[in-house]
């Protein structure tokens, strides 16, 4: 299969994008990770990087089963 620079990580619904990165902020946050959303993320491991997407997951996939 051949790269051609797109990600599969991307917001199905535009409009959720600005709901997204608040959420990314404040989980950075509660990690410790103060003004996540203006640091050049390049000069984070990938591990601080991997554990804000992975906790923002978890909390989400909380949250859903919570309403069912």
């Amino acid at each position: 299969m051949a790269n051609n620079n797109t990600s599969s990580n991307r917001i199905l619904v535009p409009e959720a994008r600005k709901g997204l990165n608040q959420f990314k902020a404040e989980v950075a946050s509660e990690l410790g990770l103060a003004n996540y959303e203006t640091m050049d993320k390049g000069n984070l491991t990938s591990r601080e990087n991997g554990y804000v997407g992975g906790t923002m997951v978890k909390k989400m996939i909380d949250a859903y089963e919570r309403n069912l």
